[in-house]
């Protein structure tokens, strides 16, 4: 290569100065304006938060204000939008949401026996002469109608056989009743009736089968006795959402026997099958079991030991809820045992007897009003009262006692008798129970 001259060297000098300059401002524009020339990244990366303590997180779930804070105004705000506050809203525990289903409940009336005696049989022919009907046993359930339509789920307890076709009728001791009498417990407002008695074999496995097809026509449900094997199983209602299992059972059937090949055929009182049904309708889906209970001795306003002591054994289970018993024909003592209810007798709802054959508290009765409530999640009795009956004769309506007393318009020896009534009844119950504010 050849010498350069010295023009060439200068030249070279004056390149290589601008060449320097050129970079150097290029170097100063970048740094001006950072986003040009240089690809940029869609979003700027958000700031992240100090991550909250365990104290703090612990302060936020109990509703206090975690240390370091500003106070939350009284105004309610929205929530920030930004990265940072969706951040700090995921951060804080959410607080569980209100229920907005109410408590599950229902209220529950029974009742004591129905037994339809001939002569309560020749006043409802006379009744339904005037109506129009063959019978008609509406006008003595008429007083009580208001109280029982009024419970969300009324049962009754039916002693006595039902005569599907209306022929054969008969009463004590023996007893088949006329099909109308299922007709006016429907239209008093009960819902279902116990069944299972003494005298649910009266007539026979075909009256099992016949007061069964009766009570289905009036739409009334039956516990207690059964045409098959299925429909002996423990059966349950729904009550306001409340599933409710009605068990029913008798201690004997006036020396009849169960066929050998149908022992479904009446559920007779056995402890041991009591518990295993109210568990199977535990199982099931229960969330309240009413175990009615035809036992006792007849005209005994006091329990009997063995009473006593079933009703501890049953509840005792968790499986049994309430008891109500029947049988005895007068009123017997409701009783707080295991934390539960027992209302031992109810008395006579609607009979022929009275002091003319039998104690004069066989004319006394009670509707038992229960308030079943929701507590810790499980379905319990919250309130339990009653309201004293009285059957009037010869007319057999039955009528509340206290109310029937302020109408002032009996005559004084009904109102005597009702006074008498009243002070037996409220004997008998006991102080555990008190009677009901709007008899």
């Amino acid at each position: 290569m050849g010498r350069l001259s010295r023009t060439d060297h200068r030249m070279t000098r004056v390149g290589v100065w601008l060449l320097i300059l050129v970079v150097l401002a290029g170097v100063g524009i970048v740094t001006a304006n950072p986003r040009r020339g240089l690809p940029q990244p869609q979003t700027t990366a958000p700031r992240r938060l100090p991550a909250r303590t365990s104290v703090e997180l612990r302060a936020a779930a109990a509703g206090a204000r975690p240390t370091g804070r500003q106070p939350a105004s009284a105004e309610t705000r929205s929530p920030p939008t930004t990265a940072a506050g969706r951040v700090t809203a995921r951060a804080e525990p959410r607080r569980p949401a209100t229920a907005t289903t109410p408590p599950r409940g229902f209220t529950l009336l029974a009742s004591g026996d129905v037994l339809a005696h001939g002569s309560v049989q020749a006043r409802a022919r006379a009744y339904g002469a005037r109506s129009g009907h063959p019978y008609d046993f509406r006008p003595m359930f008429a007083s009580i109608r208001p109280l029982v339509s009024a419970a969300d789920l009324a049962v009754c307890h039916l002693e006595t056989p039902l005569s599907p076709s209306g022929r054969h009728l008969s009463g004590y001791p023996r007893f088949n009743a006329p099909p109308q009498l299922a007709a006016a417990l429907r239209a008093a407002g009960y819902d279902a009736c116990s069944v299972a008695s003494n005298h649910a074999m009266d007539q026979g496995l075909r009256g099992v089968a016949g007061t069964l097809a009766v009570l289905d026509r009036a739409g009334l449900r039956h516990a207690g006795t059964a045409r098959s094997p299925g429909e002996a199983r423990p059966r349950l209602l729904t009550v306001r959402r409340v599933r409710v299992a009605l068990l029913s059972y008798s201690y004997g059937l006036n020396g009849f026997r169960l066929p050998r090949r149908r022992p479904w055929l009446v559920n007779l009182l056995d402890p041991g099958r009591i518990l295993a049904d109210a568990r199977a309708a535990r199982r099931a889906g229960s969330r309240f079991t009413v175990v009615f209970l035809h036992w006792g001795q007849e005209y005994r306003s006091t329990p009997t030991p063995a009473q006593r002591g079933l009703a501890r054994r049953l509840l005792a289970d968790p499986s049994v809820d309430l008891i109500v018993g029947h049988h005895a024909h007068v009123v017997q003592p409701i009783r707080h045992v295991n934390g539960k209810w027992v209302a031992f007798g109810m008395g006579n709802s609607l009979s022929a007897q009275s002091a003319a054959c039998c104690p004069a508290a066989t004319q006394d009765g009670l509707l038992l009003e229960v308030t079943v409530v929701e507590k810790a999640g499980r379905l319990v009795v919250g309130k339990i009262g009653y309201v004293p009956t009285w059957v009037e004769h010869p007319s057999y309506r039955i009528l509340p006692v206290v109310k029937a007393l302020a109408r002032r318009s009996s005559s004084s020896a009904t109102r005597a008798m009702l006074r008498a009534s009243l002070r037996r009844t409220t004997a008998a119950v006991g102080r555990a129970a008190h009677p009901a504010t709007r008899a």
